[in-house]
C-alpha cells in the first residue's frame, strides 16, 4: 500500500488513475474505495484500489489517498517513481505521525506511542503502546491537570482574601485534594517505570557464587549456548545478557561473574 498525504493528493492520483466506473476521483466523497488502473503514459502498471480521505477525516488530519496495489516490489517502485515525477516526494521518517500531531489528531504521548507500537516485540509491550495510543495516558494527565487547577484556584482565593474572615477552602478537603494529587503523580511515575521495563525487557540478574550453574541456567532459559560453561571457577568474567519472551512478556536475563574472594588481578578490577 502506498499512502499520500497533503493538499493536492487526490488531484495527483486522479491524473494517473483511470477508474473502472469512468468517474473522476476529485468528484468522489471521503471514505470511498475505487477500482481501476494506473498507467505511465501508454504502459499499464497495475490494477489497484484507491481509497480517499477528505479533509480532517484521515490519520494525518489532511487530504490523503491510499493506493492498494499488488505486492510486487517492482510495481511498488514504479508507482512511487511515477508519483514523484508528478510532484510527490518521499515521506521523512515519522512524518505521517508528525503531521497527525501537528493537525491535532494526536497529543505528544499518543505520537510517541505509535513508535512504541511499531517497535513492540511482545504482547505486553504491544498492549501498553495500544493503551497509550488510544489516549489512556493522556486522560490521566488531563485528570491530574484538572485537580492541580482546582488546587491552585483554592490557594489563590485564600491568599487574595487572607485578611478577610472568610474561608473559601475547607482545610480537610484541601488536604484530601493534595493527597489525591500526590497519589496520582506517584501512580503515573510508577506506570512509567513499569512501561519502560516492559518495553525494553524486565531485567533479571542471575547472581551467585562461582560454579553454581548461573551460565548453565542462562543457556537453559535461552535454549542456546550463549555463555561458556566449564568446571573452572571464574569462567564468566563479563556480563552476558539476552531477552526471552515468556507468556507475552519480555525478560532480559543477565548472567554475571561469580561472587568469591580471589587474588586474581583481573577479577578484582
Amino acid at each position: 500500500m502506498i499512502r499520500l498525504s497533503g493538499e493536492g493528493s487526490v488531484a495527483l492520483v486522479d491524473s494517473i488513475f483511470q477508474a473502472a466506473s469512468g468517474k473522476k476521483l476529485e468528484s468522489q466523497p471521503s471514505h470511498t474505495v475505487h477500482f481501476g488502473r494506473i498507467s505511465d503514459a501508454e504502459e499499464l502498471l497495475d490494477e489497484v484500489l484507491v481509497t480517499l480521505f477528505r479533509g480532517s477525516r484521515s490519520f494525518t488530519g489532511e487530504e490523503s489517498v491510499e493506493i492498494s496495489c499488488h505486492g510486487s516490489l517492482y510495481i511498488q517502485q514504479r508507482l512511487m517513481e511515477l508519483l514523484i515525477r508528478r510532484g510527490a516526494r518521499m515521506a521523512e521518517a515519522g512524518e505521517f505521525t508528525r503531521r497527525a500531531f501537528r493537525n491535532g489528531k494526536f497529543d505528544l504521548s499518543q505520537a510517541e506511542a505509535v513508535a512504541d507500537l511499531i517497535a513492540s516485540s511482545s504482547r505486553a509491550s504491544h498492549r501498553v503502546a495500544m493503551n497509550q495510543m488510544r489516549g489512556g495516558f493522556a486522560r490521566k494527565l488531563a485528570e491530574l491537570r484538572d485537580k492541580l487547577l482546582q488546587f491552585v484556584t483554592l490557594i489563590e482565593l485564600e491568599l487574595d482574601f487572607s485578611e478577610e474572615d472568610v474561608e473559601f477552602a475547607n482545610r480537610e478537603k484541601l488536604s484530601e485534594l493534595t493527597n489525591e494529587i500526590e497519589q496520582e503523580i506517584q501512580t503515573l511515575t510508577d506506570s512509567f517505570r513499569l512501561g519502560n521495563a516492559i518495553k525494553s525487557g524486565i531485567p533479571v540478574a542471575i547472581i551467585g557464587e562461582t560454579n553454581v550453574g548461573k551460565s548453565t541456567l542462562l543457556n537453559l532459559l535461552l535454549n542456546e549456548e550463549k555463555a561458556i560453561v566449564s568446571e573452572i571457577h571464574g569462567t564468566t568474567r563479563d556480563v552476558i545478557e539476552d531477552t526471552v519472551n515468556i507468556g507475552g512478556v519480555t525478560f532480559r536475563f543477565i548472567d554475571t561473574a561469580g561472587i568469591r574472594q580471589t587474588t586474581d588481578a583481573i577479577e578484582t578490577l
